[in-house]
């Protein structure tokens, strides 16, 4: 038996745009356009021409794709204007794309309030734009703005706004979801009376995420007849966002519903590229990962249950719906006070601690990680710490620099400038090192004394010289005149290789100096650093 196939149209660079707090560069654009085209995605919508000079410039470029068809973005012409001397149409055909995508109305009430135009206008502007593109031997898509909120409110006037464009030449009619609230039973059921009309194969679904059912939404679509799903990397998209392709990819692929049934584009030596692209678009973004995103997310194959843990160890199946692998992604045991003894072994094993399972030294572990968690330690983001303490009790951490003491002063100016000052006294190999720095905060001023004084740290320096602060962050555990504050460390160095570490005090200066002293030894260790005599 055949398996009919799905096509998938990425829109991250044209309706992931539009996210607040999003605005790609030129080079933004080639990196993730690139990144699409490797994965095997059938169509990148890249812009709209004309409206910004990027996307102009993006569209001007000549770009070799090997998988994808270039897609551009407009919408249909405007009123009083023919096709042939409409300036947004025009700019379209002139960037030179394989494929055209056109947004249009086909909700009456856009057609009135937002375009105040006539309903037989708006159809003729459908027609005859698609007619435009057609003639143009382009690969034409009808974007049909609201169509299921208008097929709720009129279906009569929906269904003649596609079939406007659909017997003007169309390949595609993509009925859209554009205020994201419409639910999988409604999509399916409109999707199965839309196929009676326009072919399946011929039908797309383009869904937003205001009710959180963007991947629900597309996948009912998939069911009910649409062949053509659109979406962006992570879900990224204007308000809520868009139907995530990163989850979307794998269940088409890995899910027998869907495999036995449907094939993609995309070949199977590509699905483990999508944890990497997915986490390309946030270090595009320069953004924290959503650790909890399926599939791709660093959480998605987390175990943290001691229960869970034993099991996984003899199963992965018992707790984990596909292989990590195969999306490119890892398992993670998390330690923290939910922790068994099998947390602890299984983690050990993968930063290759070699220890018997009925060593004493892991119930002293785990007995130290439920001691730390109570008073506001949190292992599950400090790798890096766990690896440390863990290395220490069982003996294979050697001393590097001894902070024998340091000092933390902040002054404000008469100008009303403050400046944070601090003093360390560092020791190496029996040797005292004074380190001064000033910074704009307490933490930043002690970590820049340290940094900025590598040179003096003997046979470290050489360690330490690429070593990067990369994010700071502070959470009060509880109120009072006790109150505790625990501090996390993001660190990085030239190799690109991110760690975490933290600190817990009643003084945010020492429960800093903490997570910075675990960044720092962490980072000797790592570089195989020789211990201080």
């Amino acid at each position: 038996m055949s398996k009919e196939r799905l096509y998938i149209f990425d829109t991250t660079l044209r309706d992931g745009a539009q996210t607040q707090g999003v605005d790609f560069s030129l080079e933004d654009k080639y990196k993730i356009a690139s990144a699409l085209d490797s994965l095997g995605v059938d169509y990148i919508e890249a812009g709209w021409p004309g409206a910004n000079p990027t996307d102009t410039e993006f569209f001007q470029n000549k770009h070799n794709f090997k998988n994808a068809k270039l897609t551009s973005f407009g919408m249909t012409k405007k009123t009083g204007h023919s096709a042939d001397n409409d300036t947004g149409l025009s700019a379209i055909l002139n960037s030179n794309t394989p494929a055209v995508c056109l947004v249009g109305k086909s909700w009456d009430f856009h057609v009135d309030v937002a375009l105040g135009i006539s309903n037989k206008e708006n159809l003729e502007n459908i027609s005859e734009s698609t007619k435009h593109f057609v003639k143009a031997k382009k690969e034409f898509m009808f974007d049909a703005e609201h169509f299921f909120d208008g097929y709720k409110a009129n279906p009569t006037y929906a269904i003649e706004c596609i079939e406007a464009a659909y017997k003007s030449g169309a390949r595609w009619i993509i009925l859209c979801d554009t205020n994201g609230g419409t639910l999988p039973h409604e999509v399916s059921n409109i999707v199965t009376e839309v196929s009676k009309i326009i072919p399946g194969k011929n039908l797309g679904i383009h869904a937003h995420n205001d009710t959180g059912n963007a991947v629900a939404n597309s996948l009912a679509a998939v069911l009910s007849g649409a062949r053509q799903i659109q979406g962006t990397i992570n879900g990224l998209g204007e308000r809520c966002g868009n139907a995530n392709l990163m989850s979307l990819i794998p269940t088409f692929f890995l899910k027998d519903d869907f495999s036995s049934k449907f094939e993609i584009g995309i070949k199977s030596k590509h699905i483990k590229d999508l944890t990497n692209c997915s986490r390309l678009l946030d270090e595009v973004l320069n953004r924290k990962p959503n650790m909890h995103l399926p599939y791709v997310g660093a959480a998605a194959f987390s175990h943290k249950g001691g229960l869970h843990v034993s099991a996984v160890q003899k199963d992965p199946k018992t707790y984990e719906h596909i292989n990590p692998e195969d999306v490119g992604n890892n398992r993670n045991i998390v330690i923290s006070d939910q922790s068994g003894k099998s947390n602890i072994i299984s983690r050990l094993k993968s930063i290759d601690i070699s220890i018997n399972e009925n060593d004493p030294k892991i119930k002293k572990l785990l007995n130290e990680v439920k001691d730390r968690e109570f008073i506001g330690y949190s292992y599950d983001g400090a790798d890096a710490s766990f690896e440390l303490l863990a290395r220490r009790i069982i003996g294979e951490i050697p001393r590097y620099i001894s902070i024998n003491e340091y000092d933390v002063s902040v002054k404000k100016s008469k100008s009303g400038e403050i400046v944070s000052s601090a003093k360390a006294q560092l020791e190496v190999d029996g040797e005292k090192i004074i380190c001064e720095g000033e910074g704009n905060g307490p933490v930043n001023a002690l970590d820049n004394a340290i940094r900025q004084n590598v040179d003096r740290l003997a046979k470290y320096s050489k360690y330490l010289k690429d070593l990067k602060l990369v994010d700071y962050k502070v959470r009060i555990l509880n109120t009072g005149t006790e109150a505790v504050t625990r501090v996390s460390i993001e660190s990085t160095d030239s190799k690109g290789k991110n760690w975490f570490t933290i600190g817990v005090s009643t003084n945010i200066i020492d429960a800093s100096f903490k997570a910075l002293i675990d960044s720092l030894d962490y980072k000797l260790f790592k570089d195989n650093a020789p211990a201080s005599k």
